[in-house]
């Protein structure tokens, strides 16, 4: 009995832990600001797929002249992708149809884009899109975006 009690209060406690430590690795996210809501899809076949497949839930955050991209359910510290403002073209923009608007947050937004060669798809707010968009506009003098 008191072995079965103490299993059970260490897997209580390596719970809490687990879950303050997502919490602490989100804050030193967010600490530098500039952060928002995106979910991505990489490398997405050239066909139209709204199956909802592929969806990553993540954080992303400007950091100079990239976007670096967290996963929301994982302990890294350093970013799943980063993506450059002179890489990015932005293809076009759509609503979530079918699965995807079961995979996706309820307001999101998808933005289609290519990043050195890989399609990729970014699913986030109309007010994150916004912010986006200014970002990749606001590019340097003699730097070459595409925003469609």
């Amino acid at each position: 009995m008191v072995l079965a009690l103490s299993v059970i209060g260490a897997v209580l406690a390596l719970v809490v832990v687990g879950l303050f430590v997502f919490g602490l690795r989100r804050r030193l996210i967010q600490r530098s600001g500039g952060t928002f809501d995106c979910s991505l899809r990489w490398d997405v076949p050239q066909e139209s797929d709204t199956s909802g497949k592929g969806w990553s839930y993540g954080v992303a955050r400007y950091n100079g002249d990239r976007v670096e991209w967290f996963r929301v359910f994982s302990y890294a510290l350093r970013p799943r992708r980063v993506l450059e403002r002179s890489a990015i073209e932005v293809a076009g923009r759509r609503d979530p149809e079918g699965e995807e608007e079961l995979a996706l947050l309820s307001d999101a937004v998808i933005l289609a884009c290519h990043h050195r060669g890989t399609r990729l798809e970014l699913a986030m707010s109309e007010d994150a899109l916004t912010g986006f968009l200014a970002w990749l506009e606001a590019a340097p003098p003699g730097q070459r975006v595409n925003v469609a």
